[in-house]
């Protein structure tokens, strides 16, 4: 591998971890991490002072993460396919799990909004599996420059 892709690598395994860390605050900041703070957010509760989300709120908020968790995605899925991991039958996996999760993340709001408050439980689980999948492939490219 040329030592100027190594390096165009690392520098977006940085702003990943930076924006894998800025992500996990905002959303205890603004959610919780816990099944009631995510019915409550996107429920609403009179008596914290919650109001309800809409369904066109959410879809304003959907919009520009289906672009950035895409794009994030597979910049570094791409970068992984160009790894000795290619032929992999696990790193396939890995690739449809990530944009699996993605997508879950982005949409389980809907179902909450929609009567299915069960959907808490899926919100929290994707979040937690797609960074823990971006953070995974991030180790895996690291991996794969320091030792190639």
């Amino acid at each position: 591998m040329q030592k100027a892709y190594k390096l165009s690598i690392i520098y977006y395994l940085v702003f990943s971890l930076l924006l894998i860390s800025s992500a996990v605050m905002l959303f205890e900041y603004k959610i919780g991490f816990s099944y009631g703070e995510v019915v409550d957010y996107y429920l609403g509760n009179e008596d914290k002072f919650i109001p309800t989300k809409s369904t066109s709120g959410i879809l304003k908020t959907a919009l520009p993460h289906i672009f950035s968790f895409g794009l994030i995605s597979m910049v570094l899925l791409h970068f992984l396919v160009f790894t000795k991991l290619r032929y992999k039958k696990s790193t396939l996996t890995v690739i449809y799990l990530t944009f699996l999760t993605a997508i879950l993340e982005i949409f389980t709001p809907m179902l909450i909004v929609n009567g299915f408050e069960f959907a808490a439980f899926l919100k929290l689980l994707s979040f937690f599996v797609f960074l823990a999948l971006i953070l995974y492939v991030s180790w895996l490219l690291l991996h794969s420059i320091v030792y190639d």
